[in-house]
């Protein structure tokens, strides 16, 4: 039998655990603020194109499925993980060719307005898209996860050489079983937070409540 300081494997393991997954839950609230950046951007973007009296309905609703374009092609390149933004870039160059297309009929200060939120919203997609690429190091799960798989072996006979050779070794199972089930979940947990957008784990943002329009976007 042999003793190891339990010290030493907290420092090993639920410390960069609990470092992973406070990284992970800050991302996934900085993931919450630019979504609603995104939603009110798209709406307030909509809305300054409707108050414009000098656009026609067409011209208005021409600008409502561009918006709508936008928020769905976000969405969807959140929910399925994409690294790709050409598509996404292509659709965002979309508003600006339509006030190209009708300086004319657009007042200035329609223009000046839109092209302002063009910015916050061009940011926010930014934003969501770098949280969604870039994640917690992979080096520090890679670590984690490969010490809490020693970790049993390790642990097994600390708990045996504590609750002495005399009792039964079922207790001693249980005890280590009950520790990796923890660090295992504890794991879990994170892994799940890693990945907000795929609706996968019980904490993962519902993406369709930031919708431009809620019920009528596709």
């Amino acid at each position: 039998m042999f003793y190891v300081d339990l010290t030493l494997l907290s420092i090993a393991i639920v410390f960069p655990l609990v470092f992973s997954i406070r990284g992970s839950f800050r991302r996934r609230e900085k993931a919450l603020e630019h979504l609603s950046q995104f939603r009110s951007s798209l709406k307030t973007v909509n809305n300054y194109v409707n108050s414009d009296i000098r656009l026609t309905a067409e011209h208005k609703n021409e600008m409502r499925e561009i918006l709508c374009n936008i928020s769905t092609s976000t969405l969807d390149h959140l929910k399925n993980n994409h690294t790709d933004t050409v598509n996404l870039d292509t659709t965002v160059h979309y508003i600006e060719e339509f006030i190209m297309k009708y300086r004319e009929s657009l007042s200035q200060k329609s223009r000046d307005r839109v092209l302002r939120y063009l910015n916050d919203l061009q940011e926010s997609i930014e934003n969501l898209h770098a949280i969604n690429t870039h994640r917690t190091p992979r080096s520090l799960r890679a670590y984690c996860l490969v010490f809490i798989f020693i970790f049993p072996l390790i642990y097994a006979p600390v708990i045996i050489n504590n609750v002495g050779s005399n009792t039964p070794h079922f207790i001693s199972f249980a005890v280590v079983m009950l520790t990796q089930f923890i660090l295992v979940s504890l794991y879990n947990i994170q892994d799940h937070l890693e990945y907000p957008f795929d609706n996968r784990g019980l904490d993962d943002i519902n993406l369709d409540s930031f919708k431009m329009e809620r019920n009528d976007c596709p």
